[in-house]
């Protein structure tokens, strides 16, 4: 599937600052399921909304802070699709 280009830019900008030993699992366990959520909206192409839910999705609790410093670091606007959803995520 298509990427918007400012969305894989800036996904690109988040993969790159995950350890290198958990980027190519990152990047293809993101890509897959923000594929899966594009194609829900009917979409033509995965954006920037389909990536951060792909993360929130997916990545641990443990790890959210961490997520959250790199996707502000990467440009992603979460809070615009309302998240974080979970009652028990502190920044």
């Amino acid at each position: 599937m298509d990427w918007d280009k400012q969305t894989r830019k800036k996904f690109n900008s988040f993969i790159s600052k995950i350890p290198l030993f958990h980027r190519r699992i990152t990047q293809e366990a993101v890509t897959k399921r923000a594929e899966e959520i594009a194609k829900l909206r009917n979409a033509a192409q995965i954006e920037e909304e389909d990536v951060v839910a792909a993360l929130f999705s997916d990545v641990p609790i443990a790890f959210y802070s961490m997520m959250v410093r790199l996707l502000e670091q990467s440009g992603f606007d979460y809070k615009k699709y309302g998240f974080p959803k979970n009652n028990n995520f502190q920044k």
